[in-house]
């Protein structure tokens, strides 16, 4: 056998076609083979389909070894940077004072050489002071997630220049919170920043205007369970105030309205018609609003509701 028919030129992914056999059974046209099909050029019938598994990870039933952490958009480089230990290697075993030497050295070339340019330091900057914003605020990782990747939106589309990252960092913690439609008050957000409420408000306004953010407005209704679990009201309480909550919103009364306040205010009214002692002031200062807000709004439920 000739050395040429041993090893062949080709790969089975190839385009072949087939001009041994007679052709389509359909219209005897010429029968092409690539990587997903055998297909008639003619008239488009598939003959065969080839079930290749492109994936690059196997299916195992026990537990499946992975070789590294998966991506994550809340480091500037995804997670794909090396981490060099300190006092042991791999296996635990210690190091000796010459090869802890050595690594001191290499860690601070590493560190000089973390970023490439500015740019890539003021991402690693404000991702930081993302995190650092969603672990006051004591949320899960899903947002977390969502509003590192929204500030590496606002990175990429050119909108940090000429505003503070920590605010920008801020207000893509809150624009991660508003279009998942978590109650998380504005106010909440800027003391865990550090920043001026009107910093963060004017980079909200600017993520939501460039980036085109799915936000709806936040409803009265999202914001009882965080009122009511912080007063620590009974759950009859809390019902007859997302029932109040709910018929407002269906009268469209709440137009206008600052969603927390009303929301404070239908809790303050279920807990009157429940006999459950309550003030105003309390009610109002865990909403963040003045008592006077949720005088008015209580007046508007009684006169519109009742």
């Amino acid at each position: 056998m000739a050395s040429r028919e041993i090893y062949a030129t080709g790969f089975d992914e190839d385009v072949q076609t087939d001009d041994q056999t007679n052709g389509c059974p359909e219209c005897g046209g010429r029968v092409e083979t690539n990587t997903v099909e055998t297909v008639c050029e003619a008239c488009g019938l598939v003959l065969a389909e080839h079930a290749i598994e492109h994936s690059g990870e196997p299916v195992y039933d026990d537990e499946t070894e992975r070789t590294g952490a998966p991506l994550t958009a809340s480091r500037h480089d995804r997670g794909l940077s090396t981490t060099i230990g300190r006092k042991r290697d791999a296996k635990g075993n210690a190091l000796s004072a010459k090869k802890r030497r050595q690594l001191g050295r290499l860690r601070r070339e590493q560190k000089r050489g973390r970023f490439r340019s500015k740019q890539e330091r003021n991402l690693s900057h404000g991702l930081g002071e993302v995190q650092r914003v969603v672990s006051v605020l004591d949320v899960d990782d899903t947002l977390r997630e969502q509003a590192c990747q929204l500030f590496r939106s606002a990175h990429t589309g050119g909108l940090l220049p000429g505003r503070s990252i920590e605010a920008v960092a801020a207000a893509s913690v809150y624009a991660a919170c508003r279009c998942t439609g978590r109650s998380l008050p504005l106010a909440d957000v800027v003391e865990a920043a550090h920043v001026g409420e009107n910093r963060v408000t004017n980079a909200y306004a600017t993520l939501n205007q460039e980036l085109g953010l799915p936000a709806q407005p936040m409803q009265p209704h999202a914001y009882l369970p965080r009122l009511a679990s912080d007063l620590d009201v009974p759950d009859g309480v809390r019902r007859q105030a997302r029932t109040l909550a709910e018929r407002a919103e269906e009268t469209q009364i709440v137009h206008g309205a600052s969603p927390p306040g009303f929301a404070a205010a239908c809790l303050y009214q279920a807990a009157q018609r429940a006999d459950y002692r309550l003030t105003q002031a309390a009610v109002a200062d865990v909403a963040g609003v003045a008592a006077n807000t949720v005088r008015g709004h209580r007046d508007t439920l009684s006169n519109e509701l009742e």
